[in-house]
């Protein structure tokens, strides 16, 4: 059920009533009524097999925001946040569909992967990795000129591979703890936008892809590390730089977190990505805590203000 939606909850025991029993009803009617396909609208269940494939995509791939926030990880995403991709994560975040969270954690798990490739057993090449250049991700996949794929170097583009001037946490940063489980940390919704949802998307969707990658022979867990140190501005309308200032020091970590972030290196793990400030700033206060990061995995990325390299 939903018990771990109003953990951490601050709003009162009668609020935090409420959002269980919100995320209970919504569990039930998913189960319990008929439903069409959340990517394309056809009847016959919440997610047709041409759209799960759309959210597979044709591997995931290294996404960069125009301009890089200061201290974003290298990042990776499943698919564009277009057409099927995007219909199935917003029935997913705003309209309660949860059985979408498996297939959504199964496509997160795919850009974890390859964000840290190496790092653990069944870490192997996989239909993930290597995606021919070219091929567009996800859903309602595009080939585009220039947009072939390339390996994260864990630097930016033009700078070099390794842990030199320009490197930022990734793969070829040169971090390569050893031992310990993947800790996908998500980053944390606001408590009213909890509280209006009935769940947490982004943790639920984590906690999918964690099942995902230790099904693979992946130790892998959603540690619950980080929260809201004070009240945000909604993100919609804001470009890059307002996005950076309005979330910039709101995260912080959860007392004892330090003991957990050790137990293995971090992956920040989010359902879409848009300027990257929001995963910038859950970097800073991991790290600050002690973490280990060594790259950042989302669901999608919008086409029109993504580079891919």
């Amino acid at each position: 059920m939903c018990a771990v939606v109003h953990r951490g909850w601050r709003g009162g025991s009668a609020a935090g009533t409420v959002v269980f029993m919100r995320g209970w009803w919504q569990e039930i009617a998913d189960l319990a009524l008929p439903a069409d396909c959340a990517g394309c609208g056809r009847p016959g269940g919440a997610l047709c097999e041409r759209c799960r494939g759309a959210l597979r995509g044709s591997g995931a791939r290294r996404v960069e925001p125009s301009p890089v926030p200061p201290g974003l990880p290298v990042v990776h995403a499943a698919v564009d946040y277009v057409d099927e991709a995007r219909a199935v994560l917003l029935a997913h975040k705003e309209r309660g569909a949860l059985r979408l969270a498996r297939p959504l954690g199964e496509a997160l798990a795919g850009a974890v992967r390859a964000a840290c490739p190496g790092q653990g057993p069944g870490s192997g090449p996989g239909p993930e990795s290597g995606p021919e250049p070219g091929s567009g991700p996800g859903a309602g996949s595009r080939r585009r000129a220039g947009a072939g794929s390339h390996r994260v170097s864990g630097a930016r583009p033009g700078t070099g591979s390794g842990a030199g001037a320009g490197a930022r946490p990734g793969c070829g940063s040169g971090a390569r703890p050893g031992g310990g489980p993947l800790l996908l940390v998500p980053v944390p919704s606001a408590r009213r936008a909890v509280g209006a949802r009935g769940h947490d998307p982004a943790r639920r969707i984590a906690l999918a892809a964690a099942g995902v990658l230790r099904g693979g022979g992946r130790p892998a867990r959603v540690p619950a590390v980080l929260r809201q140190r004070r009240r945000v501005s909604d993100q919609s309308g804001l470009d890059a730089r307002q996005r950076r200032a309005n979330v910039t020091g709101a995260l912080g970590a959860v007392p004892g977190s330090g003991r957990l972030l050790g137990a293995g290196p971090v992956v920040l793990v989010d359902d879409l990505m848009t300027t990257g400030a929001s995963l910038a700033e859950a970097a800073r206060a991991v790290t600050a805590a002690g973490g280990l990061v060594i790259g950042a995995a989302v669901v999608a990325a919008p086409l029109t203000r993504i580079n891919r390299n």
